[in-house]
C-alpha cells in the first residue's frame, strides 16, 4: 500500500475539521474538553470506531484534553484510510459536543 500523494493529502485535509498534517507523516488533532470524564468518554468512542474500522490511532489524553495521531503504521506514512478515520472521529466529536 503506497503513501497517498502530497497533492491528494492537501485536498483531503480540506474536508476535515482542524486536523493538521505533521512532518508529511501523520494527521494530528487536539480536543479541549470540560474535564477528565469527557476526555475519557471521547477516547472510548474513538476506540470503538477504531475497532470497527480495524485502524488504530495513537491517543493521548488527560484532564480536559485528547490528542489523536493517525497514520498507517505498516508503511509509516499516510494513506486514504487515515483521512477516512479522521472524518469519522470528527463525526463522533460533533455528536459528543
Amino acid at each position: 500500500m503506497p503513501p497517498i500523494a502530497e497533492e491528494k493529502r492537501e485536498q483531503l485535509l480540506l474536508e476535515l475539521n482542524e486536523w493538521e498534517i505533521i512532518d508529511k507523516h501523520h494527521l494530528s488533532k487536539s480536543y479541549q474538553l470540560k474535564n477528565f470524564k469527557e476526555a475519557l468518554d471521547l477516547v472510548n468512542k474513538i476506540s470503538t470506531t477504531a475497532e470497527v474500522e480495524n485502524h488504530h490511532p495513537d491517543i493521548e489524553f488527560g484532564w480536559g484534553y485528547v490528542r489523536v495521531k493517525i497514520y498507517t503504521h505498516k508503511i509509516e506514512n499516510l494513506t486514504e484510510s487515515d483521512f477516512v478515520l479522521a472524518a469519522k472521529i470528527d463525526k463522533i466529536q460533533l455528536l459528543t459536543s
